[in-house]
């Protein structure tokens, strides 16, 4: 069953203002208070797809979730902010798991929607999506990292800027990028 246009809407409208949302709550609530709302948002980030994902994958999931329990614990007893503005940390990590532990175990995610559209793959095709699957697992690594630094290092207009709008940016320019070269490259291979 797919989703109304409307919810897709909302929900894309509603993670890419958490960012911003959180720079302009910090000077007017705690960070734990923050922090719900944030665990609110993840919750709606994650589609029903990957909460089923997860769950087909139990010691993965389990340590997901541990992590995001130990996030939580840490801001809720800390009440810093440095926690709060780590949200994009946490959610390039859990990503980065997702992504890497259908390498381990495949399908890779790629993969599996690609299968979507083509549900029989070729299996050049296979080991394509594998490649694309290994470079979002880079991406995420890269965008993880520099989202902790903005977190500790940098001023929260740093932060809101590159986590409100350039890593916006550069996950659309990897993804439509991808795109294009598999248009262009890599269409002769699925359809053989």
């Amino acid at each position: 069953m797919t989703q109304q246009p409307l919810v897709l809407l909302f929900r894309g409208l509603f993670i890419a203002a958490v960012p911003l949302a959180v720079y302009f709550a910090l000077p007017h609530y705690e960070p734990r208070l923050i922090g719900l709302f944030l665990l609110a948002a993840f919750f709606l980030r994650a589609p029903r797809k990957t909460l089923s994902f997860l769950s087909q994958h139990g010691p993965l999931a389990g340590f997901i979730v541990a992590v995001l329990g130990l996030l939580c614990l840490a801001l809720w007893r800390s009440n810093d902010p440095v926690w709060v503005l780590a949200y994009p940390v946490a959610i390039n990590c859990v990503l980065l798991l997702l992504f890497a532990g259908s390498l381990l175990r495949p399908p890779s995610i790629v993969e599996r929607i690609a299968r979507l559209q083509t549900p029989n793959l070729p299996p050049a095709a296979v080991t394509y999506t594998r490649h694309v699957t290994q470079v979002w697992c880079g991406f995420f690594m890269m965008n993880g990292g520099i989202s902790a630094w903005t977190a500790i290092a940098a001023s929260h207009e740093a932060w809101l800027l590159y986590n409100g709008l350039i890593s916006y940016l550069l996950m659309g320019a990897l993804f439509g990028g991808e795109l294009l070269y598999r248009r262009r490259h890599v269409g002769a291979i699925v359809r053989q």
